[in-house]
């Protein structure tokens, strides 16, 4: 059986204003995604990140997408409204929450975490989205 480590429990304001926080997912599978709006790989996956998003989203799945915080707020903002992003989006203002999780340099990078709080697979770069849908599939079949 693999051995998961535990995600970072960490707190974030949503572009809304809403605060969250990482505890508060437990129970669901979520797909953490660290990006910019100058990253091109990363304004590439985004429609696969949406298309993923609304595949499972009735399932007990969550997305999040944090924003680094070199990335402009009113960058992200537009980004997220033009696109309609029907997820959550976090600015990483301090960087706390890309240090939480591994001094995140590189974007996207992205974390599969499990019901239970833990990091099950990380993805640096596009995601094989088929193999990451299989992942998630099995995630939320096992409850």
């Amino acid at each position: 059986m693999a051995r998961y480590e535990p995600a970072p429990v960490v707190n974030y304001t949503l572009l809304d204003g809403s605060a969250g926080s990482t505890e508060a997912l437990k129970g669901k599978v979520v797909l953490l995604n660290f990006w910019a709006t100058s990253c091109v790989t990363c304004v590439k996956e985004m429609p696969q990140l949406v298309a993923t998003h609304n595949k499972f989203k009735d399932r007990g799945f969550e997305t999040l997408a944090v924003a680094m915080s070199y990335d402009p707020p009113a960058y992200v903002a537009k980004f997220a409204q033009t696109r309609q992003l029907p997820f959550g989006v976090a600015i990483d203002n301090t960087g706390q929450i890309a240090r939480r999780f591994g001094d995140i340099q590189l974007t996207p990078t992205t974390f599969l975490i499990d019901q239970q709080g833990r990091i099950v697979k990380r993805y640096v770069g596009e995601p094989d989205f088929a193999a990451l849908h299989t992942l998630v599939e099995g995630l939320l079949k096992k409850g």
